[in-house]
């Protein structure tokens, strides 16, 4: 598997590890942590020898996984393990066939950049795959495995109810995962919740924005302030990754999209 700007780097396909026991809690415990919550292994209904398991596969220097989300119009948003012994993180982007480069969404390490997506790209994603490309297609486990790159100030009242419901689909219990949602979703450790809005019309082009339709948000951290998400790409091309993203479209249209689509997949899907 070779991407760009990792030309050189040991990566490999990660879906298979979706399926082994610990990997939800090695992928996301780290998330739920908050002045109120000691994260458990056991609220994901595995114990620590699988999380340890788990996390040890993930963060393994000679195998790189690559987690690929594939949505509309041929874009695919992609998870990749950084796992050098001296730097290891995780890196979110968004890349396209047509495009010279990915675009950069969020980076959980110690030098975090974030957040990456807003609540509607997050839901509007999740429930949109292309399942004629390679990648993961449950509704579910695509809200997951982008779910770190989410900071939003403005959740809409059932995204708890959106990701518990995701939580079930992965085999979290119906009692754990309400709570486990709300941890999720309460406290990021590495940003804080951001506004996200359309960019205003720009004085130098003639009063019309040309790249119009993309989310940009408020916190100067993140790869996503003032910043066009993709560099390089055509008028053309960043119409169709705002129609991709579910910009344009209304926070409840991109909620039910969501929720009817976790409903098309049989219960502990996880592909």
């Amino acid at each position: 598997m070779v991407i760009d700007g990792y030309e050189n780097a040991p990566l490999t396909a990660g879906e298979d590890l979706l399926s082994l026991p610990g990997f939800w809690p090695a992928y996301l415990l780290w998330l739920c942590q908050t002045e109120d919550n000691e994260p458990d292994p056991g609220w994901f209904g595995a114990d620590e020898a699988d999380t340890d398991a788990a996390y040890e596969a993930l963060s393994d220097e000679q195998r790189w996984p690559v987690f690929r989300v594939p949505f509309g119009a041929g874009h695919t948003a992609v998870v990749v393990g950084r796992n050098l012994a001296d730097d290891a993180g995780t890196e979110y982007f968004i890349s396209h066939p047509e495009w010279d480069r990915p675009g950069h969404l969020a980076t959980i390490d110690g030098h975090h950049a974030g957040p990456g997506l807003s609540w509607r790209e997050l839901a509007h994603i999740a429930a949109t795959p292309d399942r004629d490309a390679t990648g993961v297609h449950a509704p579910g486990v695509r809200l997951l495995l982008l779910l770190p790159a989410l900071g939003d100030a403005d959740l809409p009242s059932e995204a708890t109810g959106l990701v518990a419901d995701a939580l079930v689909q992965v085999g979290v219990t119906d009692d754990e995962a309400p709570g486990l949602a709300q941890a999720l979703l309460e406290d990021h450790p590495l940003w804080e919740p951001v506004e996200w809005t359309l960019p205003g019309v720009s004085p130098l082009s003639g009063g019309e924005d040309p790249f119009s339709g993309i989310l940009y948000c408020d916190d100067p951290h993140s790869p996503r302030s003032g910043i066009r998400l993709a560099q390089g790409i055509t008028r053309d091309q960043s119409d169709r990754l705002a129609r991709a993203l579910g910009t344009w479209p209304t926070q409840a249209s991109a909620n039910r999209e969501y929720r009817g689509a976790l409903r098309t997949r049989p219960l502990g899907s996880s592909r």
